[in-house]
């Protein structure tokens, strides 16, 4: 394995207070010495590790900077190599410079995720585990932050491990049954091997359901705004985005494309769809924007249908009959908006429409935010988030999802095998298949084709 000494900062780019610039491989504390000079004029690498050590940078005999220099010996460090990091002032010029003199010392860039990629290769965790560092860099709210933190923690390499553990008995006695083929010898009981089969496939099928409120934690879950144009959409989302994210005007049709951004209610996350308005046009982008609403309306879990109230009656009720189709079973909430417009008593004859439509319905007022915050409680209530605990294992991951799906039809070809009394070889196939798929999420097996696509997706530095 490539061992060279690799550099990079990992701390966000810009200029701040301080930033961390990392090293790792072989020879990296001594590499670090050639440009840092302590008080005492002690070498790192005659230091003690998992210190802190305060010296400066030295660049062309001049003082770079005064840096604090984090030193760890391998095994004991994130990547399970020798280890260095370095905390310097957050200057772009200083972080560059420094870059630049361990480059000029022998060091190289490191690619993205590589530090990461290394504490895999190094046997620090697998690659769920690994995987997770990138879900928890990125984690937004409580939820997607307990999942990743279990994730790394190993709860879901632990769950695989002892699927894959029990798989590996029972193959190995079906294989061995093959070896005496010929005296007809049972070693594997196969009443056992049928319940823990059934018992196998439970657990894997309640993974891989867990995967569609995994990816709505992760991922936020998506919130289309839907309805005619000027019903206020585009109001009602800065107001939840609590910015001016989309043009507000009082000119029919100045939504034409699809704006989405994420926000935070409540430890929720919830990706917000503004649509453009659903009118009869004949201005070929404004059509174009409407039909991306019926696609984000179909790819939505909950949808918020805006209804201006100062808006006829029946006229509401020819452009329901475009978007009432759209909406069998999905999670809808009628905003009848410009409440604070309505006579006492106007409100009765917009609660009788749609009576055949399972939708909640809500009178606001988006530009004076009048019933917005009984809004958002309806979103929480309607996202079911359920309370996540530190052992609940959530897979979040589409590549562990399709390897858990293809491991899924594995253990149920062993089920329709045992079902009707298949050879002894075919059944250890399917049971070695399945645990092929399992041994994929955590890198037990894998290529370097899909470490590099993995991998490629960390940010660098990390």
């Amino acid at each position: 394995m490539n061992n060279d000494v690799i550099c990079a900062i990992s701390t966000p780019p810009g200029m701040g207070a301080i930033a961390t610039v990392r090293l790792s491989g072989e020879g990296c504390i001594a590499l670090t010495d050639k440009v840092f000079l302590s008080p005492s004029g002690k070498k790192l690498i005659e230091s003690k590790a998992n210190r802190v050590h305060f010296g400066r940078i030295i660049y062309n005999n001049e003082i770079l900077d005064e840096v604090l220099v984090t030193i760890f010996h391998s095994p004991h460090s994130f990547t399970g190599e020798e280890s260095v990091e370095i905390s310097c002032h957050g200057s772009v010029y200083i972080q560059q410079k420094l870059v630049e003199l361990l480059l000029e010392q022998g060091a190289r860039l490191a690619t993205a995720g590589e530090f990461t990629r290394r504490a895999f290769q190094n046997g620090k965790f697998d690659l769920s585990q690994a995987e997770a560092v990138a879900d928890l860099i990125a984690s937004e709210s409580k939820s997607s932050h307990r999942v990743a933190m279990n994730q790394m923690r190993g709860g879901f390499a632990r769950k695989l491990a002892d699927l894959r553990d029990k798989l590996l008995q029972f193959a190995s006695l079906i294989e061995l049954e093959l070896d005496f083929s010929e005296e007809d010898v049972v070693f594997a009981n196969r009443d056992h091997l049928y319940n823990l089969t059934l018992e196998i496939e439970k657990e894997i099928d309640s993974l891989a359901n867990s995967f569609q409120l995994g990816n709505a934690i992760k991922s936020g879950i998506p919130v289309a705004i839907i309805g005619e144009t000027n019903a206020g959409k585009s109001t009602l989302l800065n107001l939840l985005l609590n910015e001016d994210k989309a043009i507000v005007s009082d000119i029919h049709g100045t939504t034409r494309d699809v704006i989405e951004d994420v926000v935070n209610i409540n430890g929720v996350t919830f990706r917000f769809i503004d649509t453009a308005g659903i009118r009869q046009t004949s201005d070929v982008v404004e059509t174009m924007g409407i039909e991306r609403t019926f696609q984000k309306i179909e790819q939505a879990s909950i949808i918020l249908w805006m209804i201006d109230t100062t808006t006829p009656i029946d006229k509401i009720e020819t452009l329901a009959e475009s978007i009432l189709p759209k909406l069998k079973d999905k999670q809808v909430i009628i905003l009848f908006n410009k409440a604070d417009l309505l006579s006492e008593g106007q409100e009765n004859k917009f609660q009788l429409l749609f009576p055949d439509l399972d939708a909640e319905k809500l009178f606001i007022s988006a530009k004076k935010q009048q019933n917005t915050d009984h809004l958002q409680e309806l979103l929480i209530e309607k996202a079911g988030i359920p309370s996540i605990s530190e052992d609940d294992v959530i897979v979040t991951n589409l590549r562990h999802y399709e390897a858990l799906k293809k491991a899924l039809d594995a253990i149920q070809r062993v089920i329709e095998g045992l079902d009707v009394g298949i050879t002894h070889d075919f059944l250890a196939q399917d049971i070695r298949e399945c645990m092929f798929y399992l041994g994929e999420i955590t890198g037990q097996i894998s290529t370097d084709e899909i470490l590099g696509n993995i991998f490629s997706k960390f940010c660098i530095g990390k």
